[in-house]
């Protein structure tokens, strides 16, 4: 379905270069890192009355070519199910099949590459929820280098067996270089920025790692989300069209459907409602967390918040397409409204209220109930 060899090379052969850093501050920087998740990670504990279960997992501090082969190992687990779906499609289609599938999967991997080389130079960090079985997800390691080189040195996680993904064994991931250049662009502490990166990443890893279904859960709503796919000719065709509308809408400034929405089945909608609503969730809690922890743990969270804040709206005409192509604006409307459900049911039923919605899935809030906390709250009681 996509060549992942030639989406990693591609990606690799795009990503921009990092900021330039000495090896000794590289190592520097990694070796903070790989500390601070660990000095951040009681204090979102204490707020949020989460403990983990298991270990925490590991972190891995990687540069962008890291970043971009982690995240194929990701999407190869993802994806496997609907790729199985097509093979078995496949086996009914004689002769220039093979050959067509060859070129369309070289096709779709120079695209994925292309994607990730955008995105490899703009996430700080995030928690790795789908590893490889037997690989165990291992991003190469970052390395220090001279001029133009990036920040990185990192290590990368032990193997896992195919149980223990299952079971909820993901991965904390910062990539070194971005963490460099967006501190040095803010022109913030920099010690002190990279301490908030943690907090928010820790947050992710902490909510993981401490409600045991949540993972499968959002794996399985993944996994249906793809097999819903309508592999039906005049169906994909008509996506297609709504995809070029929606790419047309993004050049022309409007706010339509992103690239993703564009493209999905009815049935599609549906199953991502609700994993847009636990997403959502997540993303929300993470940005609560940091508000109510940063005080504690950053001294100058204040600035570091609006500076951060500022450079998101000063992007581009070019970069504005892209982000709303690739739905990048939605997360960002995501965090805001996220954040301000977990707000409101903390402070009319405290934390321990609020931990309610980690009980089981139908404790979760549908997106109508995030939108309306007070529903949520009547409902789940």
């Amino acid at each position: 379905m996509i060549n992942w060899d030639l989406a990693i090379s591609t990606g690799v052969r795009f990503a921009r270069q990092g900021p330039e850093v000495s090896l000794a501050d590289a190592r520097a920087v990694v070796a903070e890192l790989r500390g601070l998740t660990a000095v951040v990670q009681q204090p979102v504990r204490e707020l949020t009355g989460l403990t983990s279960q298991d270990s925490a997992g590991p972190v891995a501090v990687v540069d962008r070519p890291g970043w971009i082969r982690a995240n194929v190992g990701g999407f190869r687990v993802v994806l496997e199910p609907l790729a199985e779906k097509l093979a078995e499609r496949g086996n009914v289609v004689p002769g220039a099949g093979s050959v067509v599938s060859s070129v369309g999967s070289r096709v779709t991997g120079v695209q994925a590459g292309l994607i990730l080389a955008y995105l490899s130079a703009r996430v700080l960090g995030q928690y790795e929820l789908f590893l490889p079985p037997g690989e165990g997800g291992t991003a190469r390691p970052a390395s220090g280098t001279g001029a133009g080189g990036t920040a990185g040195n990192g290590a990368s996680a032990n193997g896992t067996s195919a149980q223990g993904v299952a079971q909820g064994v993901g991965r904390l991931t910062l990539v070194a270089p971005n963490i460099v250049m967006v501190e040095r662009e803010l022109g913030v502490d920099p010690h002190d920025f990279r301490r908030w990166v943690c907090l928010h990443e820790e947050t992710h890893r902490v909510q993981f790692t401490s409600v045991p279904w949540l993972r499968g859960y959002v794996q399985g709503m993944m996994t249906d989300f793809l097999l819903a796919s309508d592999l039906d000719p005049g169906a994909i065709l008509e996506r297609l069209r709504a995809a070029a509308s929606a790419v047309a809408g993004a050049v022309r400034g409007g706010d339509g459907e992103s690239l993703m929405e564009a493209m999905q089945s009815p049935e599609q909608r549906a199953l991502l409602d609700k994993l847009t609503a636990v997403m959502t969730l997540v993303e929300g809690h993470g940005d609560y967390v940091m508000d109510a922890v940063g005080p504690q743990v950053v001294p100058s969270v204040a600035e570091i918040m609006e500076r951060f804040n500022a450079r998101r709206g000063s992007a581009g005409r070019a970069e504005q397409i892209l982000r709303r192509i690739l739905g990048i604006d939605l997360k960002m409307k995501q965090y805001a409204e996220g954040s301000r459900f977990v707000r409101t049911v903390v402070e009319e039923a405290g934390m321990a209220g609020f931990n309610t919605v980690w009980t089981s899935p139908e404790t979760l809030p549908t997106r109508a109930e995030l939108s309306s906390p007070a529903d949520w709250l009547a409902r789940v009681g």
